[in-house]
């Protein structure tokens, strides 16, 4: 009996790319082949960052929110998202993520973060020709090392030219790191001027990236204890600085779409639609 299953793998960038970076995500069912319709949904949470998505082989459509554009795009640029997303592969896919910082776009092209919330589009559209250019390079190799050789070729020289008070978002507390950006550059320093240039550059104001931070930290303490099964949830809010066991229930269900404990019976349950959650965690 056939047991191989998908690969899936998370790889964090080099070091002098950590402040750029969030990390690297490599998905391939090309080997191990889906057979159940029900298997090839993938469902993502809602993420302060951006990302690029290189559909190396096969290919993906957006199943929720329903009203999305229904284009197939071979290297996909999103912006933050602050809803669940739902996509479906009709067949094998081989797919090479990046997950950035959102204020990364901001200081490598000048991108108005706050444009792309909850937006996607081709990368030449997004981010331009020479990005562009470097999609077509990495097309052309299906192998996603390769890819991740030649993305971090391109990067490092541009970011090290480009970042911003140096490597302090590698520290994990990127939000704040990045209001003590704005906030000793802004001319000013008037909130609302913060308050604006912060969405420039993330996309969302300060009170939903801290949030979505806080929820992230939440999953990851807990990891263990949904895996398990053994989770106290009122424990876990508590930890996390929610109000009650009530206050992260809702939080959950609007970053993912589930409660945390449907989200750990799914992921314990090894359910192929949630393998973002479980190579995340």
């Amino acid at each position: 009996m056939d047991t191989a299953k998908p690969t899936t793998r998370l790889i964090f960038p080099r070091k002098s790319l950590a402040s750029c970076v969030r990390a690297y995500i490599v998905r391939s069912t090309v080997e191990a082949p889906l057979a159940s319709a029900q298997d090839r949904y993938n469902h993502f949470p809602a993420t302060p960052h951006c990302s690029l998505s290189f559909y190396m082989e096969g290919e993906a459509d957006v199943v929720e929110p329903a009203d999305a554009p229904q284009d197939r795009i071979r290297v996909v640029f999103c912006g933050p998202q602050t809803r669940p997303l739902v996509t479906y592969n009709p067949g094998p896919v081989r797919i090479f993520m990046v997950m950035f910082y959102p204020q990364v776009l901001h200081a490598l092209c000048g991108v108005d973060v706050s444009a792309w919330v909850d937006r996607w589009a081709s990368v030449e559209q997004a981010l331009g020709a020479q990005w562009q250019d470097l999609a077509e390079s990495i097309l052309a190799d299906p192998d996603p090392d390769n890819a991740l050789a030649l993305l971090e070729v391109f990067l490092e020289p541009r970011w090290q030219a480009a970042r911003p008070g140096g490597a302090g978002a590698a520290a994990g507390d990127w939000v704040r790191h990045l209001a003590a950006q704005v906030a000793d550059t802004a001319l000013g320093r008037g909130a609302r001027n913060v308050e604006r240039r912060i969405k420039a550059r993330a996309g969302q104001p300060m009170r939903k990236l801290l949030r979505l931070q806080r929820a992230e930290h939440s999953f990851f303490e807990a990891r263990q204890e949904f895996m398990s099964g053994k989770a106290v949830w009122s424990d876990i809010a508590a930890r996390g600085g929610y109000a009650d066991q009530a206050h992260l229930c809702r939080e959950a269900r609007a970053i993912t779409g589930h409660t945390p404990g449907e989200l750990a019976r799914m992921m314990a349950s090894a359910d192929e639609r949630y393998w973002i959650y479980r190579v995340w965690t």
